[in-house]
């Protein structure tokens, strides 16, 4: 595997013919056939690992030579909160800019971090299989949430977190922190007694066994789309090999259950830094789709669970199955008022 900072420039053949555009992008398409597929990433050691868990497969499945592309973004840089800088959709935009000038040909996302507005130009070409969803506790002396004596110090940057550790236990001292994960829970025990993590981050750093306490969605639900990841391609500019790969790639319940949860952000008008929890599960073909609004200082929240039966056929239909039944936990979270307690909007996108 070798990591380049930018793509290589367009060769002499291809600057030097002007017999018509479309034999330009024949021409250039053609190139780029031949040589390594460019995944686009995020520097940090966790974007590393989960791109090069995808370039794996794809290589598998394509055959060709696959290779990262790290690309800094304004959130990797800036030292302020999330909150401030615009939430976690910092860390995608100069990864889509990459993508759209073609400097990369696929990028790897935290799909947790993926604004829900829709990329010109660009879409969701796979979503693989989804790891753990849930929220991982990572406290000094192995202990748990319950645990944690009164006044206990816990760093999270998230919003959500920040409200749920509030609804649970108001007499504690939640730190705002920002860094990777190693400087996070190298914290613990020094200045914090604990951090909140994703279990699937943990996981694919091989960290996990820092986890104290794996927290269960069904009273601690997660960011929508938490331990997913998502691939984004250019629209409508795959060759032959790279849509192979991410028909591979790709896990049709996983793309369901985090469509409904992220379909919940996008119908509340809500930003992916808001304190929304949500989780949707599938069993012997229902899918339940539970969501939580939450006061930013965890006094008061909102809950809406509904579910559909997804009937066997094609992913369009099912989507379509999906998008309803998020709408309906929508609907219900605004009509009880979810508005009156966190910054979300009115009406689906």
């Amino acid at each position: 595997m070798s990591v380049w900072a930018s793509s290589p420039p367009c060769p002499a053949w291809c600057r030097d013919d002007h017999r018509s555009d479309r034999h330009h992008d024949d021409q250039h398409r053609r190139k780029r056939s031949m040589t390594a597929l460019r995944i686009g990433t995020r520097g940090s050691a966790l974007a590393v690992a989960q791109s090069s868990l995808v370039l794996d497969r794809l290589a598998t499945a394509t055959g060709r030579e696959v290779e990262l592309v790290q690309v800094t973004s304004e959130g990797d840089t800036s030292k302020a909160s999330l909150a401030t800088i615009g939430g976690t959709g910092v860390f995608a935009s100069a990864l889509r800019s990459a993508l759209l000038a073609d400097e990369c040909d696929l990028l790897v996302h935290s799909l947790k971090d993926l604004p829900t507005a829709v990329h010109p130009g660009l879409t969701l070409g796979a979503i693989p299989a989804r790891a753990d969803a849930r929220d991982a506790l990572c406290a000094r002396d192995g202990l748990t949430l319950d645990q944690l004596p009164e006044g206990a110090r816990v760093g999270t940057g998230s919003p959500r977190r920040v409200a749920q550790l509030k609804a649970r236990r108001q007499d504690l001292d939640v730190i705002d922190i920002r860094g990777n994960v190693d400087s996070r829970l190298a914290r613990v025990g020094d200045d914090l007694d604990a951090v909140l993590l994703s279990a699937a981050g943990l996981a694919r750093l091989g960290r996990l066994d820092a986890a104290t306490e794996l927290l269960g969605l069904g009273f601690w639900p997660s960011a929508p789309g938490q331990g997913a990841l998502a691939i984004e391609v250019r629209e409508g500019d795959q060759p032959d090999d790279l849509a192979k790969g991410l028909r591979a790639l790709e896990h049709r319940e996983s793309r369901l259950l985090v469509t409904a949860e992220r379909e919940v952000l996008a119908g509340l008008e809500a930003g992916c830094a808001a304190p929304i929890g949500a989780t949707a599960v599938v069993d012997a073909g229902l899918l339940l789709l539970s969501a939580t609004v939450y006061r930013p200082d965890g006094t008061a929240r909102l809950t809406s669970s509904h579910g559909v039966t997804l009937e066997p056929g094609s992913l369009p239909n099912q989507l379509a199955e999906v998008h309803d039944v998020a709408g309906r936990v929508v609907d219900e979270l605004l009509a009880n008022g979810a508005a009156d307690l966190a910054p979300v909007g009115g009406g689906a996108q």
